[in-house]
């Protein structure tokens, strides 16, 4: 599969990879990886491919309503996790709780959770992260460039705004396969 992937990505899609190249060799055992701008459907499967042609084991969230036969069945080779948003759990707690107990886990999100545009990203990222005392890494998904660009590990600190700017500086002016909702910081 790995062999298949990059060959897609990288020779047939042109893609690469540039940045924290370390991560590809999962030096970091626990993240929250947040890749962005979402602007289109296209940013999952170059998201898959990525992760599978740098050997990333990264899982993602997706509402437990997608989870049903056949469906589930592809959903969890791809490394979904089902989340159940009907319960009155916190979600940054329940996913927070996902790291509890494994040696290795890293789960994947989009920061603006939508592929609208948005001014601001969300915040329950970087709470879950706070939360699971795990790392932040920045995966950019810039389409005029082809170029996925890898931050180095970012721990929060007790400063949230110095941290989200420095966060939404990353990403800022990258553009997604639909350019007009791309992220710029204000």
């Amino acid at each position: 599969m790995k062999i298949i992937s990059r060959l897609i990505f990288f020779k047939v899609l042109r893609w690469k990879i540039t940045g924290n190249t370390d991560f590809s060799n999962n030096s970091v055992k626990k993240a929250v990886v947040i890749a962005a701008p979402h602007t289109s459907w296209h940013d999952f499967y170059i998201g898959v491919l990525a992760r599978s042609a740098t050997n990333i084991k990264a899982k993602f969230i997706a509402k437990k309503e997608l989870f049903f036969f056949p469906i589930n069945i592809i959903l969890k080779i791809l490394g979904g996790v089902p989340v159940d948003r009907s319960t009155k759990q916190n979600k940054v707690d329940q996913i927070a709780d996902m790291f509890i107990g494994k040696n290795e886990f890293r789960i994947a999100l989009s920061p603006e959770g939508t592929r609208q545009r948005v001014e601001k990203f969300k915040t329950g990222f970087y709470y879950i992260a706070k939360k699971a005392n795990v790392p932040i890494i920045m995966f950019t998904l810039n389409f005029k460039s082809k170029e996925i660009l890898i931050s180095k590990p970012f721990y929060t600190t007790d400063d949230v705004a110095m941290d989200f700017s420095y966060i939404e500086s990353f990403f800022d002016g990258v553009e997604g396969k639909v350019k007009e909702l791309s992220f710029y910081k204000k």
